[in-house]
């Protein structure tokens, strides 16, 4: 699974709205991430790697269910102790880690205005799915 971190800061700034030293990203912007985005899967496609990919809503949506004293408690996003969040994934079946870590590489070039501030914050997890226990 390659997994896609993102902050309420870079979601704000993609739906065009400025915040905490990230511009916002413009019509132009978005319309070449989205191009971007579209021929990475596309190319998983026609490799037969693809399996699913997800992209997930704001921070801001978020509700965090945590135990305390024994009772469920729920907070509502975004979380100020929490900068990023999975913003969304993409599952590939391939031949190795090594081929997964290949295939995220790619998405270092995820075209972004060149002020905003992701080119050096920027980065994707990559993490086997366990298929059983004795994957743990």
């Amino acid at each position: 699974m390659i997994m896609m971190s993102g902050s309420q800061r870079d979601y704000d700034a993609m739906a065009g709205k400025d915040s905490d030293g990230s511009p916002a990203w413009s019509p132009e912007d978005m319309a070449a991430l989205h191009e971007f985005m579209a021929a990475w899967n596309n190319d998983l496609v026609e490799s037969g790697e693809f399996v699913d990919a997800r992209g997930l809503t704001a921070p801001v949506h978020t509700r965090r269910i945590s135990l305390r004293d024994g009772v469920p408690v729920v907070t509502d996003g975004p979380y100020p102790e929490t900068q990023e969040v999975l913003a969304g994934y993409t599952i590939v079946e391939c031949d190795s880690f090594d081929r997964a870590t290949e295939i995220a590489a790619k998405l270092a070039r995820t075209p972004h205005p060149d002020d905003a501030t992701l080119t050096n914050e920027w980065y994707v997890d990559i993490r086997p799915i366990a298929e059983g226990i004795e994957d743990l």
